[in-house]
Parts: C-alpha cells; sequence; structure tokens
C-alpha cells in the first residue's frame, strides 16, 4: 500500500521532476548549498536524505539502490560518503532549510537549504 507515501508534483511530469530533482541535488553536493524555492527545497532535503541514508548503511545492495536515484558515481563515492561519514551519528535529518526573503519578480518563497553541521 501507498498510504501516507506523497510527493510534490512541482508542476512537472515525472521524467522532468526526477530530472529536475537530480539536478538540485548534484548543486547540493558540488556546492554544499543552494537558493531555491521552498517547495523545491522541501522536495530535494526528503530525495538528498535518502540518498544519504542509504551510503550511510554502507552495503552493496544499499549503494546500488542510492545509484539507482543519483546516477553520477564520482559525486555519490566521494562527496555523498564525506557526508555520510560526518553525520554518523545522526539518523536523520541531514540537510536544514533557512527561509530568505521572498524572490522579487514573482513572490516567490526563497529557501537556502544546506548540510547540517
Amino acid at each position: 500500500m501507498r498510504h501516507r507515501r506523497s510527493n510534490k508534483k512541482l508542476n512537472k511530469p515525472t521524467d522532468q521532476r526526477i530530472a529536475l530533482l537530480r539536478s538540485l541535488a548534484y548543486a547540493l553536493f558540488a556546492n554544499q548549498k543552494i537558493k531555491t524555492t521552498t517547495t523545491r527545497a522541501r522536495e530535494v532535503s526528503r530525495y538528498v536524505d535518502r540518498i544519504v541514508a542509504l551510503i550511510k548503511r554502507g552495503d552493496l545492495a544499499s549503494y546500488r539502490q542510492a545509484l539507482a536515484l543519483f546516477p553520477h558515481r564520482k559525486v555519490l563515492s566521494k562527496e555523498v560518503k564525506a557526508i555520510a561519514i560526518a553525520c554518523e551519528s545522526r539518523n536523520g535529518g541531514f540537510t536544514s532549510i533557512v527561509p530568505l526573503a521572498k524572490r522579487k519578480g514573482d513572490n516567490a518563497d526563497m529557501s537556502l537549504i544546506q548540510f547540517s553541521s
């Protein structure tokens, strides 16, 4: 059953939504923080937390599941493992979302998403 397993659609078809989440996750792993809308930040936070939790397990099956979610081998083996080691004592909540001022053009809620220390 899929009770309470919902995610935001972000007004995009499935393939575009997955591509958006992967690109935002890649930018977050590469730069350690990104500025985006609050809705996208919440969704990418869930996505990144799931990837880091899989890498923290350390077995081959979890690595392959993480690779299916985030198919960048170099980033996955280097950046994500370093973050997983840094957050070894934590069970979840690897990212934090900081609200920012609204965007000037369309008044969208903006947020800064970064890794919690």
